[in-house]
């Protein structure tokens, strides 16, 4: 049966989704990289700014392009967040459907909070406008700012488009990634090479011993990179050469000690050939580790919402489904509090391929593409309204989530 709160929330998704249809376009069709996305902040909160009772803050926590919203009842209970996403790729525009993620979001806390008010639900809903998921963390700065912490928020909602199965337990990798440099002494390769150190030759031999790594990682861990300076000229010794690696692992713990093992690599090229070797890091997600009863919950929404075998969830296959290589500073947020990102099929578009790919950013623009969006609105609204009306349902969501993390740390 359908849960008796979702006519009320479908239909003021579709209210509201009818109005956001042009804001999601106008982000799709207006890609903006990471700490740049000028015009959706500015879209966005305008369209908060306008729906009843929201108390909306542009540019928060010293972030250009973050911004929050506010929908407070008045009275003490629940405060249920959501995370909406509007960053887009070099080159290929919304190939991870981010406008589309914003979409699931907004629609999903405005519906849910007209719910909230028909029923006099205490509680709060705070949605977050977080930029840079696809290089540089936005939500990790929220983190770091207090953002959620200032809010008391409980749990944290938030979806992600995909050509897979439709899942309500998206569980992602953690990932890490650095630069590696390395600092020789220039010399004429021909003249007087045996006065020089080539940093050239270390990388080199740092990058043979990543790559022979490979054959004695654990199953499922990837360790990726390449070549950013490879020296100047043929005819010297190069005194610098540098690189971009990135390892990912299925927990933030696993993730510590296969870096440690990569870096071990770099470091025998340093002590091989003299030169001297510098690690940057440029940043690091958590693994997503997805609450069950908030799933559940999703699940049961969502496909109360009708029979469309080809999105449906299927409960028995949940996990496996919603298992992906991907990373995201959502994983983060999990670690911080209880969150669920179902992951959604859309039409993977021209070339057939999911995410990071051009078809699939033609396909995150359509019309077919944006009723699921809604779907997933509506689920995660009904999460919200669960959440904010049962304090046993908020209860047995924090102490699986304390469980979760327990076992995280335990099987790392």
């Amino acid at each position: 049966m359908a849960p008796e709160a979702l006519a009320d929330i479908s239909s003021a998704a579709d209210a509201i989704g009818a109005d956001f249809w042009p804001i999601n376009q106008l982000i799709h069709d207006n890609p903006e990289l990471a700490w740049h996305e000028f015009i959706a902040h500015n879209a966005l909160v305008t369209f908060m700014e306008a729906q009843p009772g929201w108390e909306v803050k542009r540019s928060v926590f010293g972030l250009e392009t973050a911004w929050i919203a506010e929908f407070d009842s008045g009275v003490p209970g629940s405060v249920v967040s959501f995370n909406a996403e509007y960053d887009s790729l070099p080159g290929i525009g919304h190939a991870c459907g981010h406008n589309l993620i914003a979409t699931s979001s907004i629609v999903g806390a405005s519906a849910a909070a007209q719910v909230m008010a028909a029923r006099r639900l205490p509680g709060k809903i705070v949605l977050y406008g977080t930029p840079a998921e696809e290089n540089g963390g936005g939500k990790i700065k929220l983190l770091e700012a207090g953002a959620y912490q200032d809010y008391k928020v409980d749990l944290s909602l938030i979806s992600h488009p995909n050509i897979q199965q439709s899942s309500a337990r998206m569980g992602t990798t953690a990932i890490s990634t650095f630069k590696v440099e390395y600092f020789g002494v220039a010399a004429h390769a021909a003249a007087n090479p045996w006065l020089g150190v080539n940093a050239l030759d270390a990388l080199v031999q740092g990058y043979n011993n990543f790559s022979m790594l490979r054959q004695q990682t654990v199953p499922g861990e990837i360790i990726q990179g390449h070549i950013t300076h490879g020296g100047d000229a043929s005819n010297i010794i190069h005194k610098y050469a540098a690189g971009e690696f990135t390892v990912r692992a299925d927990s933030a713990q696993r993730l510590e000690t296969l870096r440690e093992q990569v870096v071990r690599c770099f470091q025998a090229g340093a002590l091989a050939t003299g030169a001297r070797l510098a690690v940057t890091n440029l940043g690091a997600y958590k693994n997503h580790v997805s609450n069950g009863p908030m799933a559940d919950a999703f699940t049961r929404y969502y496909n109360g919402l009708g029979n469309d075998h080809a999105i449906a969830i299927e409960a028995d296959k949940d996990a496996a489904n919603g298992k992906t290589q991907a990373s995201t500073d959502q994983g983060d947020v999990s670690h911080a509090m209880p969150s669920i990102s179902p992951m959604y099929e859309i039409e993977p578009g021209p070339g057939g391929q999911g995410p990071h790919n051009p078809g699939f950013a033609k396909s995150a623009g359509t019309k077919a593409s944006y009723a699921r969006a809604l779907r997933v609105a509506k689920g995660l609204a009904g999460v919200a309204v669960d959440a904010l009306r049962d304090p046993r349902f908020l209860a047995e969501i924090k102490s699986t989530w304390e469980r979760d993390m327990q076992n995280n740390r335990r099987t790392s």
